[in-house]
């Protein structure tokens, strides 16, 4: 019994991932502010649950005029940062070099950082992918005379590829569970393993799984992003988005999340 209730509750945390409604909003400072959860009357609905994220689709909801039609400024501060430009070669060696999907790096480092290097976190997350410098030496990374290791993972480029392996390590791990290498990635791997390989019922935990599953569709390839070119760096000055996962403290980092191991 206890077997079919993980089973059950792991089946209908990954359909909410599926289908997470996304809320956001922009700041005076052209900051951007995401939720899984309408917080305050500033958050507006960004993408309903049942909706695929694409330049077609993503349309200011509470808007009926014409002018809905056009691409709201939270899509664009998503798929048009300056910094998915300047990373996205370092994405892509990552994510060829251990066999991903540069779509999943995008969507866990605009939930991590807000595409901020220099992100840390309360609890001494560093980078882009948000990386605990006890995880980078699991998988290698070692201080020297000259730089400690967050030091080291301070770096864009050793950031990426130390979560890029972290990310393979929790997908051989968890194949074909994706709600699994995400929540892993949040909560740690012995948080997965105390509720029998299920999503842990920590609400920072279910809504980073439900808002990077929603990311994660935005940065799929589709056509027309290549046609209106929506990856190109339209913007000179460097946004931050902040991600308000409700049952998270919130930070003046512009990551909330945080990677933890236990």
């Amino acid at each position: 019994m206890n077997a079919m209730r993980a089973l059950l509750l792991a089946l209908s945390l990954l359909s909410a991932a599926a289908h997470a409604d996304v809320y956001g909003y922009m700041d005076a400072n052209g900051d951007a502010h995401f939720a899984a959860e309408k917080l305050d009357q500033r958050y507006q609905l960004f993408a309903r649950g049942d909706q695929v994220l694409n330049a077609s689709k993503l349309v200011p909801l509470s808007n009926g005029d014409k002018a809905a039609e056009k691409e709201t400024p939270l899509f664009r501060y998503l798929s048009q940062h300056p910094n998915l430009k300047k990373y996205e070669q370092l994405l892509n060696d990552a994510a060829n070099d251990f066999n991903l999907d540069p779509a999943l790096l995008k969507a866990v480092m605009a939930a991590e950082s807000g595409f901020n290097p220099a992100a840390v976190s309360p609890k001494g997350a560093i980078g882009l992918m948000q990386v605990m410098p006890a995880t980078a030496e699991r998988f290698g990374l070692q201080a020297d005379r000259k730089k400690t290791v967050a030091q080291k993972l301070a770096d864009p480029k050793t950031n990426i590829r130390i979560g890029a392996r972290y990310l393979r390590f929790l997908r051989n791990m968890y194949p074909n569970q994706q709600h699994l290498v995400l929540a892993s990635y949040n909560a740690g791997e012995g948080a997965i393993q105390k509720y029998n390989n299920a999503i842990p019922p920590y609400q920072e935990t279910r809504n980073y799984v439900k808002l990077v599953s929603q990311f994660y569709q935005l940065y799929q390839p589709v056509a027309n992003f290549a046609d209106n070119a929506v990856f190109s760096n339209r913007s000179s000055g460097s946004k931050r988005i902040h991600m308000i996962i409700p049952g998270h403290r919130s930070t003046n980092s512009s990551a909330d999340t945080v990677t933890s191991i236990e």
